[in-house]
């Protein structure tokens, strides 16, 4: 997937959006360290959230002329790029994992 740095102009395009995910929950005894996975899931897509918006409004700049170091604006959107499709990876290993399960037989 390319990244064309001018369609932020528009605004955030459908191509830049996470979407909400809501509030992750994780059990009372985890939730006591703070460090379960609810919260360690929830952290990681907050960053990759971060680091769209970051890109998009970079973008943005350099399309409106804001920008002085466009070479901060291409590692932006590419920092941007690698972070969703390390996101894509591991949600397909994910259902991969989970399909596997389910095919198991007991």
């Amino acid at each position: 997937m390319t990244i064309d740095p001018t369609m932020a102009v528009n605004g955030l395009g459908s191509e830049w959006s996470v979407g909400s995910i809501g509030s992750v929950e994780a059990p009372a005894s985890a939730t006591e360290g703070g460090s379960g996975f609810g919260s360690m899931l929830n952290d990681a897509i907050q960053g990759l959230t971060d680091s769209q918006t970051q890109a998009a409004s970079a973008a943005q700049a350099l399309a409106t002329g804001q920008a002085t170091d466009p070479t901060a604006v291409v590692m932006a959107v590419e920092r941007a790029q690698l972070a969703m499709q390390m996101a894509s990876q591991i949600r397909t290993k994910a259902v991969e994992a989970a399909q596997t399960i389910f095919q198991t037989q007991v």
